[in-house]
């Protein structure tokens, strides 16, 4: 590969990684909030992170480049606090990226919380357990499976990205051009040797990822009935 090939490479697996980190942050007390929520408002919330599964990514990438924007609220606000423009950088892929992988790790973390039920819970609770206890010592080790699903689905969503980057970071060699864009330009320039490769490298990690998933989840569900 190239060297620019290389670097969206380095990239794409740099972004896929910092977003889901950020994603299991806000995340899982969301995720863990839906579970347990009785809110009037809980529907309105699970349909806006579901929303990224059937809006286009170019329109959820227009929107945030223009909230991202030097006139938008966010990008306005990150100059005021002296952090500069938000579009065209990394910091702005990584929050499209938070954005339109946001059903992929709550959504497993959401069915994970729910499936535990309220009898370990209650049970913590007889015994003292405070809320934050009952959280950390019961239901995350419990949703374990839940994390690992979340995990993965996140980090291969994100490696296949294309309208939502595009749209936010454009495609400058180095500092937002991500992998799917680098195969995108191999095809309009006809380097049809480059775009296979790097097409072939990204399925084969993404069934791998997903081979993986799914046979550590069968060994959970083997240990764990």
């Amino acid at each position: 590969m190239s060297p620019q090939d290389m670097a969206a490479l380095w990239l794409t697996l740099r972004l896929a990684a910092v977003t889901v980190l950020v994603l299991l942050v806000i995340g899982t007390p969301l995720a863990w909030w839906l579970s347990q929520s009785r809110s009037r408002f809980k529907t309105v919330i699970e349909a806006i992170v579901a929303l990224p599964l059937v809006l286009p990514p170019t329109v959820l990438g227009f929107y945030l480049l223009l909230a991202l924007g030097p006139n938008g609220p966010i990008g306005s606000l990150s100059q005021a606090l002296g952090g500069g423009t938000l579009a065209f950088t990394f910091t702005g892929l990584v929050i499209g990226s938070v954005f339109y992988s946001l059903p992929f790790v709550v959504q497993p973390l959401q069915g994970a919380f729910t499936a535990i039920g309220q009898r370990p819970l209650e049970a913590a609770a007889s015994l003292g357990a405070s809320p934050l206890d009952r959280f950390f010592t019961v239901a995350v080790p419990l949703a374990r499976s839940g994390f690992l699903t979340a995990i993965v689905l996140g980090f291969a969503h994100t490696l296949g990205e294309f309208g939502v980057v595009l749209m936010i970071g454009g495609n400058i060699p180095g500092i937002t051009q991500v992998i799917s864009i680098a195969i995108y330009d191999h095809v309009e320039t006809l380097q049809y040797a480059e775009a296979h490769l790097l097409s072939a490298m990204l399925l084969v990690l993404s069934f791998s990822i997903l081979m993986l998933v799914y046979l550590l989840n069968r060994r959970f569900a083997v240990v764990h009935p």
